[in-house]
C-alpha cells in the first residue's frame, strides 16, 4: 500500500505531523478521524519527496545512518524509557531533534507504525538497513518481559564494541595500507616518467643494456602503450570479484579465505568469534530461546563461513545434542575456551562464561594488533628494499658501464 504524509489537528488542537499507510487517501483520513484527529492535507509520500528533491540542498544530504548515530539513538531511548516517556511521544521527540534526514524519516515511520497497532519490535523491522535481525530480536524480547530499557542499553554497548573493533582495526591496518599507495604511486611515476627519460638517453649511446634495464624499458613502454587496456582489465577484474562476492557461494568462499590470510587471518577469526561469544550472550540473557539465538547470532558475527558453521550447531541442538557438543563438533574453538563452555553449561551460567571467552578473545585481537605492524613492517622494507634494487641495477648499471667504456676509451 502506498503511503500518505499527513498534517492534522489534534484533540487539543495542536499541528501534527506523520505518515501513515492506506489504499487511498480517503481510507487514511478516515482513519485519522476515527483516531480524533482533524485532516488538514494528505499527500502521498512519494510525490511529496518528488516535489522536496527539487533543490540541490537535497542532492548532499546523507542517506545513510553512522554507527555512532545509531549507539546515540540506543542511548537516548534507554534514558527515555527507563525515565517512563511514552515510545511514541519519545521516538517524535528524537527524530524532530534529529540532524540526519534519513534518521529522522526512519523514526517518524517508526512512531507512525506504532501508532496504527504494531508493537516496537515489528516497526522497527520494516527498516532491515538500519535495524539489524539482532538489534529487533533484543528489543522484542525486551518488550514481551517490560524490560525495553534493559533492551536499549544492551544492543547500546553491543553496537559500542562493535565501534571500538573496528576503530582498533583500521588504526592497526592504516600505516601498512599507506605504505602500499604510495609504493604503487612510486612504481607509476617511475613507470611513467623516470625510466622513459633514461631510456631515451641510453639510446643516444647505442649500447648493449644489461637485461635488468631491458626489463624495466619494456615495463615502461608497455605500460605507456597499453595504458588503457590495463585500466580497464583492472576495472573490468574489479567489478567482476566484486559481483562474485555478492552471490552465496562467493561471499562463503571469501569469507573463508579471509580466515586463512596469513598475518591477518587468525585476527579475523578471533574477531568472529569474539563477536559470536559477546552477541550470543546477550541474547540468552535477553531472554532469546538457544535456536533462535544461534540463528540471530549467526547473521551479526558478519562472516557467512563462521554463520554457516553457526548453523550447523544449531541443527544438532535442535536434535537433541549439548550446547558443548555441538560447539566441539564445529571445530570453531580452542580447547580452554570448551572447557569455559563446558563450565558454563554445567552451572547454567553460560551467558557470563560466555562473556569471558569474548574477553579472552577481544585479548589476543588486541595483542595481535598491537604487533601486526611490527610483523608487516620487515615485509614492507623488503618490498621497498627489492624496489630499490631492481631501479639501481636497471639504471646505474648500464651507467656505470658508459662511464668504464669512456674511461677506457
Amino acid at each position: 500500500m502506498p503511503t500518505y504524509q499527513y498534517q492534522v489537528r489534534n484533540r487539543q488542537g495542536e499541528l501534527v505531523t506523520g505518515r501513515l499507510e492506506g489504499a487511498n487517501a480517503d481510507a487514511v483520513a478516515s482513519l485519522l478521524g476515527n483516531r480524533g484527529m482533524i485532516p488538514l492535507s494528505i499527500q502521498e509520500a512519494a510525490k511529496v519527496r518528488v516535489s522536496e528533491a527539487g533543490g540541490s540542498s537535497q542532492f548532499f544530504q546523507r542517506r545513510r545512518i553512522s554507527l555512532d548515530e545509531l549507539i546515540i539513538f540506543s542511548r537516548q531511548m534507554f534514558s527515555l524509557t527507563k525515565a517512563g516517556v511514552p515510545i511514541i511521544r519519545a521516538l517524535r521527540g528524537l527524530a524532530g531533534s534529529a540532524r540526519n534526514p534519513l534518521l529522522k524519516e526512519t523514526l517518524f515511520d517508526v512512531a507512525e507504525t506504532l501508532e496504527s497497532g504494531v508493537d516496537l519490535a515489528s516497526s522497527l523491522n520494516r527498516h532491515p538497513k538500519l535495524f539489524s535481525e539482532l538489534y529487533v530480536s533484543v528489543v522484542h524480547v525486551g518488550e514481551n518481559t517490560g524490560r525495553l530499557d534493559l533492551a536499549f542499553k544492551q544492543v547500546a554497548g553491543y553496537l559500542e564494541l562493535e565501534r571500538d573493533t573496528k576503530k582498533r582495526i583500521g588504526a592497526a591496518t592504516r600505516y601498512p595500507m599507506f605504505v602500499l599507495v604510495a609504493i604503487a604511486v612510486a612504481v607509476g611515476v617511475i613507470n611513467v616518467l623516470v625510466v622513459p627519460a633514461f631510456s631515451k638517453l641510453f639510446e643516444s649511446f647505442n649500447a648493449e643494456l644489461p637485461w635488468q634495464t631491458r626489463f624495466l624499458i619494456w615495463c615502461s613502454d608497455f605500460t605507456i602503450n597499453n595504458w588503457y587496456w590495463i585500466l580497464l582489465v583492472v576495472v573490468g577484474v574489479f567489478f567482476s570479484i566484486r559481483y562474485y562476492i555478492n552471490t552465496k557461494n562467493g561471499r562463503l568462499n571469501w569469507d573463508r579465505i579471509k580466515l586463512k590470510i596469513p598475518l591477518i587471518g587468525g585476527i579475523y577469526e578471533r574477531i568472529n568469534l569474539g563477536r559470536f561469544a559477546r552477541t550470543y550472550a546477550m541474547v540468552v540473557r535477553a531472554g532469546v530461546p538457544v535456536v533462535q539465538a544461534l540463528a540471530v547470532v549467526g547473521k551479526a558475527v558478519g562472516n557467512s563461513y563462521v554463520a554457516a558453521r553457526i548453523a550447523a550447531m544449531s541443527s544438532g541442538i535442535e536434535r537433541g545434542e549439548s550446547f558443548s557438543r555441538t560447539a566441539n563438533n564445529s571445530g570453531m574453538f580452542s580447547p580452554l575456551v570448551m572447557q569455559m563452555i563446558s563450565v558454563g553449561e554445567e552451572t547454567g551460567s553460560m551467558d557470563d562464561l560466555l562473556d569471558e571467552v569474548a574477553d579472552f578473545y577481544e585479548q589476543e585481537v588486541d595483542y595481535d594488533l598491537k604487533s601486526l605492524g611490527d610483523k608487516i613492517e620487515p615485509i614492507l622494507l623488503l618490498v621497498v628494499a627489492g624496489m630499490v634494487m631492481i631501479l639501481a641495477l636497471g639504471v646505474f648499471l648500464p651507467m656505470w658501464d658508459l662511464s668504464s667504456a669512456v674511461k677506457g676509451g
